[in-house]
């Protein structure tokens, strides 16, 4: 395993070995990169995800090779060279391939050609020394075997099935399919004036090298033919690829070559290239999922560390025009103070009305901020807002609506709200995302945010296992208010987990908040191992020990104490004392478990606790006059924020319906390796109006520098 792994990763043969030894004790990947860097050699957590991701790979490949070591062992046909060739195997496909003679498959031609009799006609046909070959298969005419030509034909079945079988002729052709298959599509004519099809009209007719096609466009075409709009073929050169299997079997010119041609043209048409193109564009499409997914993966960490406004008391609007605005007014901690519906809009049209209620609220509730949703009637409730003379500072922010709707009709929010309706919970999650959008974040399924690519055509299982990667990173690097945090938020902490949150949230209920972070072992079921993972990311106000509102580890607060008692002050000294901490020699507290990278953390720490890595939320405001695609003019300067990354470019919202994409080509005047380098999620950039398409509803832009 660790030979694989470091073959597959780089990494150093210690570190690797380490990280597994780790991985094995049940650590989990933010602890092990937060707390145990002098084992892994200050491994990062996307290098230990590496290290994840290959033992699994390495695992699965080592079950396969015990299961067809039993199927191959039952049949009688196992060899100690076969069992050699498969325990020496470093990869499924070649395994795949040397299991593919002894596979129990369906009734094939070649195996009812055995059946009646054929198999030594075709290793006669093979070795291609004989000319009279009629009068060999005449003596093969017997029972379901009626004519000569039935039994040329049967060896003939025989000779493909080895054909196929042979590993060289596999991946000859499978190096050529990767060097210069061919992907074309076909519009399915009966289907193409579809209004869905529209979407896919630039692949009706389409052809590209299948191992230059980006990502997106794969993805984009696979989802057109699965929704029945076009046909996707593979194609490689047929006559380079027959000539080349022609070239390592027939040795003669005889009547035995002609059969094997006729053989080699029904092995290639009917059983490799079909069986080995579709490898191909699987393992096209793996390959294009992993882009997606990871696209999406760093979408969703930025939108998770997204600005938060902190503890303000915020006034909530979920916009709409016929069914009203919800209104809700939240505490500095999130909680629902009061709810209301206005109407300011069409057709009821009461904005006096709407204007005064909102200043009333915002002084009665001492309101600080105001969160507007970004959906339907988004703009005019902004401009509304942005006419009311409030008596104290109010900041008013747009905020994102995604994913709010699955959470407002989801079981947590129905917990949490009984009481209430959609909407009103819809209005409170808008509020909770201004103060913190990670804590609110967590409570929705995340590939319902959507601030990805082509999420649903991906491998639902891996993009879920790396969104949850995400996440768990996200909560654990900004650390978690066990006192104040929801069961999602908690659950996502690293060794806690669904059971563990909720048994932390019965025991506040029962016993009050928690004074210090040992109190937490007194949460049932909560034993050691979960303690140590978990501890360091759960945070705690206001505790008598200044260290249990820090991310330093309670294993190393001894090291602390010892480090304020040689000064000969106290731990509350220490915090955010710079002077101070810079005076002590951090080599005279190494030890063999705790190195130079752990106390360089620590002081980090100490210099600024609980310091927040997320930035302030900052008020944005779009250009007033734009409140419909018809209003865009080529060359205007707009301001915009970035609402999605894709490996294209990226998509921007300018404060109308539409979003405007920035090509990648449009990014800068050099050449763009990677979106992320140049813009990152709900940044707000200045974007100059390239093209306008009205009918197709499509904006394109250029980033203004």
């Amino acid at each position: 395993m660790i030979k694989f792994i470091t073959s597959q990763t780089q990494l150093p043969e210690q570190s690797v070995k380490n990280t597994i030894a780790l991985l094995n004790e049940d650590c989990t990947i933010p602890f092990i990169s937060r707390y145990r860097k002098e084992r892994t050699g200050n491994l990062d957590e996307v290098q230990i995800g590496d290290i994840v991701k290959f033992k699994e790979q390495f695992e699965a490949l080592e079950k396969r090779k015990k299961a067809i070591l039993k199927a191959l062992e039952e049949q009688d046909v196992l060899t100690s060279e076969l069992k050699q060739k498969i325990e020496a195997t470093q990869d499924l496909v070649t395994l795949e391939d040397v299991y593919l003679p002894f596979k129990k498959s369906r009734k094939t031609k070649a195996e009812k050609a055995r059946q009646n009799g054929l198999e030594s006609l075709a290793k006669i046909i093979m070795s291609q020394n004989t000319n009279d070959l009629e009068s060999i298969a005449f003596k093969y005419v017997k029972g379901d075997v009626l004519s000569v030509e039935d039994a040329l034909e049967g060896g003939r079945h025989i000779i493909a099935e080895w054909i196929n079988e042979r590993t060289d002729i596999r991946n000859n052709i499978r190096r050529q399919l990767e060097r210069f298959a061919m992907i074309s599509t076909k519009v399915i004519k009966t289907k193409a004036e579809e209004e869905n099809a529209q979407k896919f009209r630039d692949y009706f007719d389409w052809e590209e090298n299948l191992s230059r096609i980006p990502s997106h466009r794969l993805l984009a075409i696979l989802r057109a033919e699965k929704e029945g709009f076009i046909r996707v073929k593979i194609e490689i050169d047929n006559d380079r690829a027959l000539d080349n299997i022609e070239r390592r079997i027939i040795k003669s010119n005889n009547a035995c070559a002609e059969q094997i041609e006729i053989a080699t043209k029904d092995a290639y048409k009917r059983l490799l290239l079909p069986s080995l193109s579709n490898e191909a564009l699987q393992l096209a499409k793996d390959k294009a999922d992993e882009s997606a997914i990871s696209v999406f993966a760093k979408n969703l960490k930025q939108l998770l560390l997204g600005s938060p406004l902190g503890e303000k008391r915020v006034l909530a609007i979920d916009p709409g025009f016929r069914t009203g605005c919800k209104v809700v007014c939240l505490d500095a901690q999130g909680q629902l103070k009061y709810n209301e519906t206005i109407y300011p809009h069409p057709p009821k049209s009461d904005a006096v009305g709407a204007m005064k209620k909102i200043s009333a609220l915002c002084e009665a509730h001492k309101i600080e901020a105001i969160a507007i949703g970004n959906g339907t009637a988004s703009r005019e409730t902004e401009a509304l807002i942005r006419k009311v003379h409030f008596k104290n500072d109010v900041q008013v922010f747009v905020v994102s609506e995604a994913g709010a709707s699955i959470y407002s009709a989801s079981k947590i929010a129905r917990e949490e709200f009984p009481d209430y309706d959609v909407t009103v919970r819809g209005s409170v999650s808008i509020g909770r995302r201004l103060q913190d959008p990670l804590a609110e974040l967590v409570k929705i399924d995340a590939k319902s945010i959507g601030v990805g690519q082509y999420q649903h055509d991906v491998d639902q299982i891996k993009l879920q296992k790396q969104l949850d990667i995400v996440v768990e990173n996200c909560v654990n690097a900004v650390g978690v208010n066990i006192n104040t945090a929801s069961k999602p938020l908690l659950s996502s902490v690293s060794g806690i987990g669904p059971k563990l949150a909720e048994n932390i949230l019965n025991y506040r209920n029962e016993n009050g908040v928690f004074k210090s972070r040992n109190d937490i072992k007194n949460v049932p079921r909560l034993g050691g191992k979960a303690f140590e993972q978990g501890a360091a990311f759960l945070r705690i106000k206001d505790a008598k020990n200044p260290l249990d509102d820090s991310a330093v580890h309670p294993e190393s607060y001894s090291i602390v104490t010892k480090m304020a008692k040689d000064l000969g002050k106290s731990v509350e000294d220490l915090i955010g004392n710079k002077g101070l901490i810079q005076k002590l020699n951090l080599k005279t507290y190494c030890t063999d478990a705790v190195g130079l990278l752990t106390l360089e953390d620590i002081i980090k720490e100490l210099e600024k606790p609980g310091l927040d890595i997320r930035e302030q939320a900052k008020v944005f405001t779009f250009n007033q006059n734009i409140k419909t695609i018809n209003d865009l003019r080529e060359g205007q300067l707009l301001p915009g924020i970035v609402n999605n990354i894709t490996n294209f470019g990226c998509f921007v919202d300018v404060g109308i319906k539409e979003s405007g994409l920035i090509h990648v080509s449009n990014l800068s005047d050099s050449f763009v390796k990677d979106v992320n380098e140049h813009v990152h999620l709900h940044q707000q950039i200045i974007v100059k109006v390239l093209e306008v398409d009205v009918p197709r509803k499509r904006i394109q832009l250029k980033l203004h520098k």
